[in-house]
């Protein structure tokens, strides 16, 4: 399997087969942030999901419609709210929380809402990252974070270790967690160095 890549102008989010995997088959599940709603339809058809969304974007909420998926157009940051406790088996956020204004309330409206939460991340502490940082004295550029610094919507910059100290003073338990290298394959050691992307099954 391999990881989030950047081709031909779009990002390949083959991560996406990762969360499949551990989403329960038949799970009711949201997807926040759920793009032009790709994960949504592979749940929906691989694992016989019951699957909605929240996406900010209105041309990619026309794109899951489209797709006969149902989609809110919303932010994450304010709508959770609305959900009651316990509405979902499962929440996804993939790849988006780092773009979100408060993280810290997302996850934890997330997991009021979910009875399990998926989160995945690009991991800002990856060794290409730093030494672009340190050799070049720019920001980095990587298949994972392809934008220039005036335009990436990444911004709050999150590292493995970093996330992980979160859910420690959080109370969250980390029930699963895959990263993922060069070549696409998972790291088994010093993750926080040689991953490029982190994925991770919560509990509050």
């Amino acid at each position: 399997m391999k990881s989030t890549a950047y081709e031909n102008g779009r990002m390949e989010r083959v991560d996406y087969e990762y969360v499949v995997d551990m989403v329960p088959e038949g799970s009711k599940v949201l997807d926040l942030g759920c793009g032009d709603g790709e994960l949504m339809l592979r749940l929906a058809r691989r694992k016989k999901c019951s699957v909605s969304g929240i996406e900010i974007d209105g041309a990619m909420v026309r794109k899951s419609i489209e797709k006969g998926l149902c989609v809110l157009e919303a932010d994450i940051d304010e709508s959770l709210r609305d959900y009651s406790s316990g509405s979902f088996d499962v929440v996804l956020l993939s790849q988006t929380i780092q773009v979100t204004r408060s993280p810290q309330a997302v996850l934890r409206e997330m997991l009021r809402v979910g009875k399990r939460g998926i989160v995945s991340t690009p991991n800002f502490a990856h060794w290409r990252v730093r030494y672009q940082l340190t050799t070049g004295g720019t920001m980095p550029k990587t298949r994972e974070l392809p934008f220039e610094w005036y335009e990436t919507p990444n911004i709050h910059m999150v590292t493995i270790k970093d996330f992980k100290r979160f859910c420690m003073s959080e109370g969250i338990t980390i029930e699963r967690e895959i990263y993922l290298g060069e070549s696409h394959r998972t790291v088994k050691v010093f993750p926080n160095f040689f991953a490029r992307t982190a994925i991770w099954s919560l509990r509050g």
